[in-house]
């Protein structure tokens, strides 16, 4: 997935938006409960979640992953 090489490479500047539509690609549909922050729940183990905050349209560089993972 080009986008998530691009957020890898360069995390400080993702948008909001890229990083949901990352996390809605692998997650399916998040949680978002009228705040900045959208809600993701994971199919592993001990109910792990992912949280991303729109930050004036751009998301927070330490959620975006920048392991080289699989």
């Amino acid at each position: 997935m080009k986008l998530l090489k691009a957020m890898r490479e360069h995390p400080g500047g993702v948008t909001f938006s890229d990083a949901k539509k990352v996390a809605e690609h692998f997650f399916g549909a998040g949680r978002q409960t009228g705040g900045s922050h959208v809600v993701f729940r994971m199919p592993w183990a001990g109910d792990p979640r992912i949280n991303l905050q729109n930050d004036k349209g751009e998301a927070k560089a330490y959620q975006v992953p920048t392991h080289s993972g699989s």
